[in-house]
């Protein structure tokens, strides 16, 4: 079939059910997203889409397919061919009569069009026997569909349709679905008489119309309402009678044909007016023939030569007898010239299309035609001209407009397929269009990615409260020192893309990275009430994430510090190559203290942040006070866990954390905190025994009650090295573990 056809049920599905609808309908049928009007595409791809739609809607074939049939008239109207359908015919009868017709014209411009076959009888009672023949079986019920659309709006009538038989047509040649339907029309009921905007009920009202209209009627007549015809007038029952039928119908009247007692007109000048006719009898044996048919058929000059002996019927596909034909008299005919008898100075078949006409009184067939020709090229393939054929011939017109609507459909199918690359073009350049977004949003946030984009400037905000975290990896100098830089860049991707992972999980924003360092933050650039809790999440999902990240020097697990930190900061877009969005202020120099100062696998809180996770379902325990550099004495806190939420909801595995930020975890901190009691007093214990076997070094920095828990021996982070004011070396600050030890 034609892209026309798919295009049209695309544009059903489409229009009664939506876009998505259409998408997952052509998912599920495997077929493009676009068809080509000019294109023609294999059977299976219309029938697997009539197939999947009958399976999401849940209705038969014989729905859909009716459906299809009701849009398909609408559809082709839309596209142009409106007034072309009205003018087939006067009734419904002629219209159905000549869609053959149509047909045939159409295959000039669609030349792998193979359109099915109508035709009509009477039926012995009310109606008409509709037969439908096609090569494809299975699609007759778009034929009720279409016919009733076609009643409704062109004839203003109801129609019913009734399968009588469905069966394989004898008298055509190959397997063809026959279809006989009987066909009953009634015209809709009349609206009721109107006078004006209200409606004549009344009785009065009635007579006082009926009166109005003797009046006009006599007026017409020439005569006044009572008084004498005058002569030549017409009567009173002619007048009404036209009236009445001229209401019902399109002003019918009588007509009645006159035919000459003699044909007037030589056998040589009918056969040069009619060069293309050929004349055969009940026997299929050639009587008599038009001048240019002898010319391109030389064999048909012989005598006693049977029509079937160098044609073959291509239109309808019917056997060539006699009684065939007349079933189909009203049907446009075409002719093929067999192989075999093609001339040799002819490279191509030869045919014919015209018109079937049964002469009773001779008891012979009339087949008045000319050349089926599509373009002038195949003008010259079949070695015929302009002149070859009867200038009365509309064939002549027809070959020249048509040669100039082949070059328009060539046009729109090259822009159809521009279009469609086009159309491509558009789909990847969203899809890369996207990629960039993301990439973009990955650097910046969304808002503010969009403002640089649209060339606004972008101002500096002030969040007034916000959780800031820094991260390192512990003894990472010592692990670049030892193993190739390409390790380095794995363990640090394989690291990174696990943090990464928990960013989206638990809503918080990475700022940046340097080097091991990876600084997050949560409540910027979108503020939440939940910066804290977030932020707190994500630092143990990181501990976690970390384990499963192997160090290539030692081959164990990775460990990393994390410091946390809350208070207000001022963020704002730095720089215009690379433009970075980066936070400033007091919060983000304590949040870095907080990790320089921490321990190997431990979450290290400051004081405003315990404040804010305090009572909050966290475990967390004081680390007792320190010295922080810059800030002086600062009583520091570890963060171990989450006592309302799992590993697995922290991790954001099978969609675990959803739960994680709900309203009602207050009613759940009250549940679950008493029940860790046990576990802090075993590691308060654990804690006092290690501390008294330390020393007094380790007391001063290690006054928390967990000091013992984490390994201290491969803390060996490089000090600090604070420059001093005359661009000296500067001073050497000692403030890991290993310096106090050492």
């Amino acid at each position: 079939m034609y892209g026309f056809i798919n295009t049209c049920l695309k544009s059903l599905v489409t229009e009664k059910f939506g876009e998505d609808t259409w998408e997952k309908l052509s998912s599920l049928a495997k077929v493009q997203d676009t068809f080509m009007t000019y294109e023609v595409y294999d059977d299976a791809v219309t029938l697997r889409l009539v197939k999947e739609a009958c399976g999401m809607l849940d209705v038969s074939s014989e729905v859909v397919l009716k459906l299809f049939g009701e849009y398909f008239f609408s559809f082709c109207k839309q596209a142009g061919y409106d007034t072309m359908l009205r003018t087939l015919g006067g009734n419904l009868t002629e219209f159905i009569e000549n869609l053959d017709a149509l047909h045939s014209y159409l295959a000039l411009s669609y030349q792998e069009m193979n359109a099915p076959s109508f035709r009509v009888e009477k039926s012995e009672g009310d109606g008409m026997l509709l037969h439908y023949y096609s090569d494809r079986k299975g699609l007759y019920h778009i034929v009720p569909g279409i016919i009733e659309a076609v009643a409704k709006d062109f004839f203003d009538s109801e129609v019913t349709m009734t399968i009588l038989n469905q069966s394989e047509e004898d008298e055509r040649t190959g397997k063809k679905e026959h279809v006989v339907f009987l066909v009953k029309q009634e015209r809709r009921s009349a609206a009721p008489v109107e006078r004006g905007p209200q409606l004549v009920k009344d009785h009065g009202e009635q007579e006082e119309v009926l009166e109005r209209m003797r009046e006009r009627c006599a007026g017409l007549c020439g005569h006044q309402p009572h008084g004498p015809r005058p002569r030549g007038g017409r009567s009173h029952w002619g007048l009404v009678r036209s009236v009445v039928l001229w209401g019902k119908e399109n002003l019918r009247y009588t007509f009645t044909p006159c035919y000459p007692d003699k044909l007037w007109m030589e056998e040589k000048a009918f056969c040069n007016a009619f060069p293309f006719h050929i004349v055969f009898d009940q026997d299929l044996m050639v009587k008599q023939t038009g001048v240019n048919i002898q010319k391109f058929v030389p064999g048909l000059q012989t005598k006693d030569i049977r029509i079937d002996q160098y044609f073959t019927i291509v239109h309808p596909q019917v056997t060539f007898t006699i009684d065939s034909i007349k079933k189909f008299i009203n049907s446009q005919f075409v002719l093929k010239t067999k192989t075999e008898m093609i001339p040799q100075h002819q490279h191509t078949a030869l045919k014919l299309r015209g018109q079937m006409m049964w002469m009773p009184s001779l008891a012979c067939m009339l087949y008045l035609c000319s050349p089926k020709l599509r373009s002038l090229q195949e003008l010259e393939e079949r070695g015929l001209h302009l002149a070859d054929i009867a200038p009365h011939d509309a064939t002549r017109d027809l070959i020249l407009l048509n040669q100039q609507r082949l070059a328009e459909m060539e046009l729109s199918n090259q822009l159809e397929r521009k279009k469609e690359e086009l159309r491509i073009l558009s789909h990847h350049l969203a899809a890369e269009k996207k990629k960039t977004e993301t990439l973009l949003y990955a650097m910046l946030p969304q808002h503010v990615a969009n403002q640089l984009r649209e060339g606004r400037k972008v101002e500096a905000g002030e969040f007034e409260v916000c959780t800031v975290l820094f991260s390192d990896v512990v003894t990472f100098t010592n692990i670049c020192s030892a193993c190739e830089p390409i390790h380095i860049v794995h363990m640090l991707n394989s690291m990174y893309s696990r943090f990464d992972r928990l960013t989206s999980i638990h809503d918080v924003y990475k700022v940046e990275t340097i080097g091991d360092a990876y600084m997050v933050v949560g409540g910027v650039p979108v503020a939440t009430a939940s910066h804290a809790h977030r932020v707190a999440n994500f630092a143990l999902g990181m501990r976690l994430a970390a384990r499963e990240v192997i160090n290539p020097v030692s081959g164990e697990p990775i460990q990393i510090r994390v410091g946390l930190h809350t208070g207000p900061v001022l963020a704002g877009v730095v720089g215009d190559k690379m433009p970075r969005y980066c936070l400033f202020g007091d919060t983000v120099n304590t949040a870095s203290r907080m990790e320089s100062h921490g321990l190997p696998d431990h979450i290290h809180l400051s004081p405003s942040a315990y404040t804010v996770l305090r009572d909050q379902g966290f475990d967390i325990q004081e680390r007792g006070k320190i010295e922080v550099k810059g800030k002086g004495l600062m009583t520091t806190y570890f963060l171990f866990k989450n006592l309302l939420a799992c590993e697995a909801a922290i991790m954001g595995q099978d969609g675990a954390e959803s739960c994680l930020y709900t309203e009602n975890q207050p009613d759940q901190i009250a549940a679950h905190v008493p029940a860790n009691t046990t576990e802090t007093s075993e590691r308060a214990t654990l804690a006092s025994s290690k501390s008294s076997s330390e020393g007094d070094t380790t007391t001063e920095l290690m006054a928390s009650p967990h000091r013992a828990i984490t390994p201290y021996e491969w803390d060996i982070t490089p000090a600090y090295r604070r420059n001093s004011g005359d661009g000296g070396s500067g001073e050497i600050i000692l403030n890991t573990r290993f310096c106090h030890l050492l």
